[in-house]
Formats: structure tokens, C-alpha cells, sequence
């Protein structure tokens, strides 16, 4: 198969998880990128922000639009997330341990894919979680610990790419559990817009990003995700939680081995 064509089905097929999950976009694309077109892991995560950051630009926009976004949260968040990012790129740029040690990456990859699957799969659980915890949290204290844990996104995401959306709107759940769901959607994914931008452009700057390619991901990512939007209101949940868990369970071990 031509490859420009296998990467506009493979971005179709990444959008039609998307749009029926409403995550699992970077975990699955990564290790796609990495088995699939070859790409080093650097590269790969770096070409996979890319693609996030700019495949939610539009939902962040629609869900703004429609006020489901918490932007003290989203504050909150960014006040860990992006320093997180900053510091962490500083870090690959001054040791340039992204190309003399890529197993970092690599297991950085697949410990954030088994993550991202246990958050998936037990996302029932953070909201009840963190109605328990609620009394006993103080308004100070739970914000630092939204900025806290944003941080630790931001080193998560620069790193392997993955868990901006599923483990974050856990974190959301957890720390913020009286927002209604499509608030957790909106704001979770308005979050993920500028911390995988900024993301992305460090990868970019550092040439960790494959742009032809790209290019073919995106393209075919728009009808994936329309599809995916309208599949979402025939399949049951459950069914395609398992599925997606099960997949992001697989990658990070084969990654990982």
C-alpha cells in the first residue's frame, strides 16, 4: 500500500476512535507511528503531539462555545502542566538523551499506555472517589494538587505523547468531582490544546517531527472523527471501553518488551 494512503486510513481509524471515545488518539497513533512507518520514538511522539494538539483545536473551540469549560480548572491545570513541559523539553535539549537513549522514551511510552488503559477502564470509579475525598480536601489544597498533578501531565505527555486525555479527566474527576461529564470532556480537552502545542513545538524545534506525514494523518483524521461521533450513539460503552483498554494494554507491553 502506498504509504501516503496507509497514513490517511491510519488517521481515519485514529479519528473514528476518537470520536468514540473521546480518547485514546495519542496513545494509539504512538505506537502506530513507532511498528507501523518506523519512525524513532522521539519522532513519533513528536509528530503524534502534533497531531493531538491540532485534531482538538475544533472540539476545544465547540466546547467553549457551548460553556462546558471550567476555565479555573483549566487555569489550574495549565499552572502545572505547561512549566512541567518547559522544564522537561529543557531537559531532552541540554542532555539530548532523546537521541543517544531512546529506550527512555520507549519505556516512558509504555508505562503511560497501561496508564491510560487503567484510567479507561476504571474511569467509572474517579468521580465516586472524589466525592469521598471532597470533605476533605480544602479549596487551597485542592488546587494545589490539580496544579500538581498537571505538572506531572506535562512531564507524562512531553515524554511519551500520551495520557493528556484520559488520564486528565480523571485528574478532573478526581479533584473536581461535582463538574457534570460534558464539563469534564470539555475542559479536560481545552486543557490538552496548549499543553500538547507547546509540547509538540519543543519536539518540533528539536526536529522530532515528521511533517509529510503528518499531513496524510491529518487528512484523513476529519472524516474519522465525524464517523466515529455518529458510531458512538450504536455501540455500548462498555464494549468499546474494553476494546480500547485491551489495545492500550497490548501496545505498551510490546512497546515496553
Amino acid at each position: 500500500m502506498d504509504m501516503n494512503l496507509l497514513a490517511i486510513s491510519s488517521g481515519f481509524g485514529i479519528g473514528a476512535v476518537v470520536g468514540m471515545t473521546g480518547v485514546g488518539g495519542g496513545s494509539l497513533m504512538t505506537p502506530l507511528l513507532l511498528s507501523v512507518f518506523r519512525l524513532s520514538p522521539a519522532v513519533a511522539i513528536g509528530t503524534d503531539l502534533c497531531f493531538a494538539g491540532l485534531t482538538k483545536l475544533a472540539g476545544a473551540a465547540s466546547h467553549q462555545r457551548a460553556g462546558n469549560v471550567d476555565r479555573r480548572v483549566v487555569a489550574l491545570l495549565l499552572g502545572g502542566s505547561l512549566p512541567g513541559v518547559a522544564a522537561t523539553l529543557a531537559v531532552l535539549q541540554r542532555t539530548g538523551v532523546a537521541k543517544t537513549h531512546a529506550s527512555v522514551l520507549t519505556v516512558g511510552l509504555g508505562i503511560a499506555l497501561i496508564l491510560t488503559a487503567a484510567a479507561v477502564i476504571l474511569r467509572p470509579l474517579w468521580q465516586a472517589a472524589g466525592l469521598r475525598l471532597e470533605h476533605r480536601l480544602s479549596v487551597r489544597r485542592r488546587a494545589a494538587l490539580t496544579i500538581g498533578c498537571g505538572a506531572a501531565l506535562g512531564v507524562l505527555v512531553t515524554l511519551s505523547s500520551v495520557g493528556a486525555g484520559a488520564i486528565g479527566a480523571c485528574v478532573i474527576m478526581l479533584l473536581h468531582p461535582r463538574l457534570e461529564a460534558r464539563c469534564v470532556v470539555g475542559t479536560d480537552i481545552a486543557h490538552a490544546v496548549p499543553l500538547t502545542l507547546l509540547a509538540a513545538l519543543g519536539h518540533a524545534s528539536l526536529g522530532h517531527v515528521e511533517w509529510g506525514l503528518l499531513g496524510a494523518l491529518l487528512i484523513g483524521s476529519v472524516p474519522g472523527i465525524w464517523l466515529g461521533a455518529r458510531l458512538t450513539r450504536r455501540l455500548p460503552e462498555r464494549l468499546v471501553r474494553a476494546l480500547l483498554c485491551a489495545s492500550l494494554v497490548t501496545a505498551g507491553l510490546r512497546v515496553i518488551a
